[in-house]
């Protein structure tokens, strides 16, 4: 986890470096502890790969930690997932108590860690009991929410809200997903590290063996989707898409990802997913380990079309990663995706697997502006999306917090 601000000179300004490099002197020696649910799989896990180390490097004392759960508390925080995302679900009682009792029993462990912080940000619903459970807290507390939570499902958010309602400040991807709270809120896109193994530029020979390895035809066009293989990411219905392409043109379709271990719905989904792809040899149903960044990257770059066809999308960075390799990508008309996909600039929306499909036709229809347009996307990117960016923004949301702190004291 060794990175250094130093080596992004090049791609952000040496402007950026700077505010960065003085917002970190003006937070040095401050504790923060991150604390989520899974160290590998998921976009969360991949943001605080590159954030904790890029916030020590500035001066600031980070230590991200993981709660421990068993199959029956991933089974609850799945449903809170999905219920946070407006699909209906029933949380019982005994379930709300599992809920609860796992939290407990990481506290005993982390509540030494998480007292002693002067800054603490909670990641998801999964930890977000923690905060009731550390009554000795000296500093500043943030919930974030890394989910589409615009339309929750009432009796999960009612039932959640206790939790988070007593924390300093939540942090939410859009406007659209704040809720009401007693407490202020702050809007911070994710964003992507260029330099990591899964948007770094790699060399020819190595894409062209990721090609060879995956037995990808190099003339017919490919169809990328790069997601965990959870329903909301509509694997089904990009599927569905494909075949429709397939009746007009030749074409071929991957879809690749892996889980993570707090989600324990993967493996049904991607039996579904087999079981819809019915033994087309142009259809690669790829499950990869969670180390498999390179592959990754190699994957979209190969990509005619990158494709992300989420029903309900906190952000989508996988959209990210698409952009950042100068591919248009189409991605479902929700959530985050929206932050992203400019239509016929950066890309296209889409709410059916019809539309999908005859986006994927028109843009492999039209290959200079699909070249036009990947173009602007990787700018886009560079602009909007990388981490310099989410870094100084969670920097000055911890200024301010902390200048709070530091005011309430002296008024004490």
């Amino acid at each position: 986890m060794t990175k250094l601000l130093s080596t992004y000179e090049g791609l952000v300004s040496t402007t950026v470096i700077s505010q960065l490099r003085q917002l970190g002197l003006r937070l040095a020696g401050k504790k923060v502890v991150h604390v989520n649910s899974t160290r590998e799989g998921g976009g969360v896990a991949e943001i605080l790969e590159w954030m904790v180390p890029l916030m020590q490097d500035v001066g600031l004392d980070v230590q991200w930690e993981v709660i421990e759960g068993n199959a029956d508390f991933f089974d609850v925080t799945k449903k809170f997932h999905n219920g946070l995302q407006g699909f209906p679900v029933t949380i019982n009682s005994r379930e709300w108590q599992t809920y609860r009792g796992l939290n407990e029993e990481n506290a005993v462990r982390l509540r030494p860690i998480l007292e002693d912080a002067d800054l603490v940000v909670i990641h998801d619903p999964q930890p977000a009991a923690l905060l009731g459970l550390c009554p000795n807290r000296k500093g500043k507390w943030i919930w974030r929410a890394h989910i589409d939570v615009s339309r929750p499902a009432r009796a999960v958010w009612q039932g959640l809200k206790p939790f988070v309602s007593g924390y300093d400040a939540s942090i939410f991807s859009m406007c659209q997903f704040a809720q009401p709270l007693p407490h202020p809120q702050f809007l911070i896109p994710p964003s992507i590290d260029p330099l990591s193994q899964k948007n770094m530029d790699l060399a020819p020979e190595e894409i062209a063996a990721v090609r060879h390895q995956y037995n990808l035809d190099p003339k017919k066009p490919l169809l990328v989707q790069i997601s965990r293989f959870d329903r909301f990411k509509d694997p089904l219905g990009v599927i569905a898409a494909y075949q429709l392409v397939r009746k007009v043109q030749p074409v071929q379709l991957v879809l690749a990802g892996g889980g993570a271990t707090d989600d324990p719905e993967g493996q049904k989904v991607l039996e579904e997913v087999l079981e819809a792809a019915n033994g087309d040899p142009d259809i690669h149903v790829l499950l990869l380990p969670s180390d498999a960044h390179r592959t990754i990257n190699a994957l979209q770059r190969l990509a005619d079309i990158v494709i992300q066809k989420s029903t309900r999308e906190g952000f989508g960075l996988t959209v990210t990663e698409g952009l950042w390799k100068g591919k248009p990508v189409i991605g479902g008309d929700t959530g985050g995706i929206r932050l992203q996909l400019i239509n016929y600039h950066t890309g296209f929306l889409v709410n059916t697997p019809e539309g999908a499909a005859h986006r994927i036709r028109f843009l492999l229809h039209h290959k200079g502006l699909r070249n036009k347009m990947g173009v602007k996307a990787r700018e886009f990117v560079r602009e909007n999306f990388l981490h310099t960016r989410q870094l100084r923004e969670y920097l000055t949301l911890f200024h301010i917090l902390n200048s709070q702190q530091e005011a309430s004291t002296i008024y004490i």
